[in-house]
């Protein structure tokens, strides 16, 4: 397979104990990310240590392989060097880290130079396959389980798993759209390896959406046409017209479901959304203290300090302090003040870090969107195209969930955004190198070394692995 641009050429050799701690570990990660109080950073910290150990131990095969990432990987590593640089250039100036929840996360603008060292690190030990998806039936299974609980058994008001309720749903949907991509891409295949496997990602799909519809979180609903269209878009080629339509009907089946099931509690849809229109029209009328108005009020706020100092921005510290002097002097609502970020990713790093801040963002969005969006365009290799469906996927929800809320200020957001897109970075181009160089793999791979050129209606002639 020829890929423009791209050097196909193993840097790794063989199966050992290496790749399949990291596959241990991915599964971890993509399991535990908002299951566990500290899932979001376990993981990446062991593999951490892992790397560091496994760099001082092997380090000139390590720099030998150094040699070996294609312009691609350095084009990542140069965005999170970039992201990064910025973010602690401008902790360095104001003296002030970043608090996210619980106080936590004041390493935050330190975590995309681990994500781009574990880039590198999984790239020469790279992970199974078998991991990414076991992840994400425990965590879209997991998530659903413990929303269902709360709602239903302790009667919560909204399902949170103890920790803010909107990265909560908006990273339940998530898991439930990449299980959901994951089942159509195996699906997709003659030789359907592991029944099992599809019929628990399937289930993943269902407990992801169900945790997200649960827990209230109406940002992230409107996510979800724009993903069902790009998934549609990358899947028709791939199934037959037939097949396409039932897809479609079960995903609307699911959808409707979900809207009837929340209906039977005090905070279902039908009542976020009308509550939304209610406080848009209390905003109007001068009633800036709900949630949407004081959601409005942030905006305005981050918009006017942007305008104020569009190059730099007020920086860390300077931010709270320059909306707090709004409140007092009433220009937006007093309790404004109560919130650490101002729900949005783009208003808020417009106005910490001014317009050198959004060019860093819009690489760390940008940059990913647009490589897993060329390899989609490219590939007829079934297993990449769904790997780069999925990043896309990602980097897609994340810019609709920032619209709404400061994810990569969130300790969970920003984990799950640099882990989850960095695992499918790393299995995409593994994939790229298993069908261009089946030697590479020993034998040892699960079939993913056979010949994956789709049939006529897109049913691929092999099997990609479990």
């Amino acid at each position: 397979m020829s890929q423009s641009g791209i050097r196909l050429q193993p840097i790794w050799g063989g199966r050992e104990p290496w790749r399949d701690a990291n596959s241990l570990l991915m599964w971890a990660f993509v399991s535990l990310l908002i299951l566990v109080p500290w899932g979001y950073a376990a993981a990446p910290l062991v593999a951490g240590l892992l790397a560091l150990t496994g760099v001082l131990g092997t380090r000139g095969q390590f720099q030998s392989s150094l040699a070996k990432l294609d312009g691609e990987d350095y084009l990542w590593l140069l965005v999170l060097a970039a992201f990064a640089g910025l973010w602690c250039w401008d902790v360095a100036r104001t003296g002030v880290w970043p608090v996210a929840e619980h106080g936590r996360g004041w390493l935050l603008p330190l975590w995309p130079l681990m994500a781009a060292g574990l880039l590198v690190w999984f790239r020469f030990h790279p992970p199974s396959r078998l991991g990414w998806w076991l992840g994400l039936v425990v965590g879209g299974m997991g998530a659903g389980f413990i929303a269902a609980y709360e709602r239903f058994v302790q009667g919560a008001y909204r399902a949170d798993n103890g920790m803010n309720a909107i990265p909560f749903g908006n990273l339940s949907l998530l898991l439930g759209v990449l299980a959901l991509v994951a089942l159509l891409g195996r699906l997709s295949r003659r030789q359907r390896l592991s029944p099992w496997l599809s019929a628990a990602l399937g289930l993943a799909a269902i407990g992801g959406f169900s945790a997200s519809f649960l827990s209230g979180t109406r940002g992230g609903w409107v996510a979800v046409p724009l993903l069902a269209w790009i998934g549609f878009r990358a899947f028709r080629d791939v199934f037959p017209r037939r097949q396409m339509l039932l897809v479609a009907a079960v995903f609307s089946s699911l959808m409707i479901g979900l809207v009837a099931m929340t209906a039977t509690t005090d905070y279902g849809v039908n009542d976020r959304l009308g509550k939304a229109v209610k406080d848009i029209r209390g905003y109007m009328a001068g009633d800036s203290g709900s949630s949407v108005g004081l959601r409005l009020d942030m905006w305005l706020a981050g918009s006017q300090l942007f305008l104020e100092r569009p190059v730099l921005g007020w920086g860390e510290g300077g931010l709270q302090e320059a909306r707090d002097g709004m409140a007092e002097a009433g220009i937006v609502h007093p309790d404004v003040g109560l919130y650490e970020q101002l729900h949005s990713d783009i208003i808020d790093t417009a106005a910490r870090r001014g317009l050198l801040g959004l060019l860093t963002l819009t690489a760390l969005y940008g940059i990913p969107a647009w490589l897993f969006g060329r390899h989609l365009h490219r590939s007829r290799d079934a297993g990449t195209r769904t790997l780069a469906l999925s990043g896309l996927m990602i980097t897609v929800a994340f810019v609709d969930f920032g619209l709404t809320q400061s994810m990569l200020r969130d300790v969970r957001g920003l984990s799950g955004y640099l882990g989850l897109t960095m695992a499918c970075w790393v299995l995409l181009k593994t994939q790229l190198v298993t069908i261009g160089f089946p030697e590479a793999t020993g034998g040892t791979a699960n079939h993913e070394a056979q010949d994956h050129r789709p049939c006529r209606h897109g049913r691929v002639s092999g099997d990609s692995g479990d």
